[in-house]
């Protein structure tokens, strides 16, 4: 293998940044604050958001990474050498770590239901809030399906670019798609299913609120996968040939279509069974199980809805191991299997405290929250829009204008004209709109 590796196909590398950015909260989270925030009305901001800030963060980190050919930390140092500008790959490195050490413990729990489903013990459940927090609260169901998760993540990033996240990617972000059509159908089909999709759609502008503006201004940029240079480091795999703004407009429009299809799916069983919409993450574990016990051929919908939310999870902890392996191993392909398996467990083992919040240790708090609480608000509050303004600020103020023009127009000859607009986006737009929602997750404003 060449010292930088490279994409197999354009799709290929399209499919896997989608993958990327479509994770448990892109199913679950978006569906639901929409849901309670306006309907239609907050998609539409969402949208807008994603438009004014997602995307031209987006195509920053595809700008630098494609020019630099280079992962997340030597990216910035090629750019700006002898600076402290490569602080903002570290604190994507960082991120990305401390991310799949939890991260990796709600995969492991969705593979423990994916097994309980398969052998029908889910459905012999009388109380499934009680049996959710029993099965999380197991020391050893916690850990082995951690470990589990991690081993199946660090089997396909330890094979490659092409031959693991890219081929990995290529059958589970399509059987992503063909599982929401095959769930939505039987959601569809039920009784009273109509008063779900208006509840997820129907635009109600006097349910906008400042709390719920700020909400999808966040989550125009946290689910786009941006502010954590792994963009960066699968478009450093890219060559010449592939449209830039092509590629992050699809990406974009992917990440917003299943968020789409999973309101479509979650909210018509929801209503039709009289559960309360309101219940969030707690939908996947409690709800929705509650819901296929009661339906027709329920233990099949099942077993697919929770294969569709384990294929949305590992495609994104392909991506977060893979910015650690690619920082690690420095271009050095022949090292890539030697350090995913040691990145790997080790993550593995840091996440085990993340694994035992919920039950051994419980009462551990670190500033109120128990241990995976406490990582998941560092990541999502504080790292994550770190991120995002360090890069909106380096690439218009540390990359050569010319560059990032040849960078845009690459793989097309109709690009020149958004450019402008993109740059403006990425300088002035794109900076206030990150502080703005960084203040508030500080409740500073």
């Amino acid at each position: 293998m060449s010292q930088n590796a490279q994409w197999a196909s354009k799709i290929g590398f399209i499919l896997a940044s989608a993958g990327s950015a479509i994770g448990i909260g892109a199913i679950w989270k978006l569906p639901y604050v929409a849901g309670t925030s306006g309907g239609g009305a907050f998609f539409l901001l969402f949208i807008l958001f994603t438009a004014v800030i997602g995307l031209p963060l987006l195509m920053g980190e595809f700008v630098l990474g494609r020019h630099t050919q280079k992962e997340a930390i030597r990216a910035y140092q090629a750019v700006a050498p002898n600076s402290g500008w490569s602080i903002t790959g570290y604190i994507g490195v960082i991120t990305c770590f401390i991310l799949l050490s939890f991260y990796s413990v709600v995969g492991g729990w969705i593979i423990q239901y994916v097994v309980s489903s398969m052998t029908g013990q889910l459905f012999h459940v009388t109380d499934y809030a009680a049996h959710f927090e029993k099965t999380i609260a197991n020391p050893y169901v916690a850990v082995g399906s951690q470990l589990l998760f991690m081993l199946i993540t660090i089997l396909v990033v330890s094979r490659g670019i092409q031959n693991g996240i890219e081929a990995a990617n290529k059958y589970l972000m399509p059987g992503l798609f063909v599982l929401f059509i095959a769930i939505i159908f039987r959601s569809l089909t039920l009784p009273h299913a109509m008063e779900g999709v208006s509840f997820f759609l129907k635009p109600d502008f006097s349910k906008l609120t400042s709390r719920s503006i700020l909400d999808a201004m966040g989550q125009s940029f946290f689910s786009l996968s941006v502010g954590v240079s792994v963009m960066l480091t699968y478009s450093s795999y890219l060559t010449k040939e592939q449209n830039l703004p092509k590629s992050a407009v699809s990406i974009s429009i992917m990440n917003i279509s299943i968020s789409l299809l999973a309101g479509l799916a979650i909210f018509p069983a929801v209503f039709s069974m009289g559960f309360k919409p309101e219940a969030g993450p707690g939908l996947l574990f409690i709800v929705l199980p509650s819901i296929f016990s009661q339906l027709p051929f329920g233990v099949v919908f099942q077993v697919l809805f929770l294969a569709l939310f384990l294929f949305a999870t590992l495609t994104s902890a392909f991506s977060m191991l893979e910015i650690i392996v690619a920082a690690l191993a420095k271009g050095e392909q022949t090292k890539r299997k030697k350090i995913s398996w040691s990145a790997g467990l080790i993550i593995f083992l840091v996440g085990i405290p993340a694994a035992l919040s919920f039950g051994v240790l419980g009462d551990v708090k670190i500033a109120g929250k128990i241990i995976f609480d406490a990582e998941d608000f560092l990541v999502s509050n504080i790292l994550m829009p770190l991120g995002a303004l360090l890069i909106s600020i380096f690439v218009p103020l540390k990359m050569k204008k010319e560059v990032l023009i040849q960078e845009f127009s690459y793989g097309s000859s109709n690009v020149k004209r958004w450019f402008a607009l993109w740059l403006l986006a990425l300088r002035y737009i794109a900076p206030i709109l990150i502080i703005i929602v960084f203040l508030d997750v500080l409740n500073i404003i």
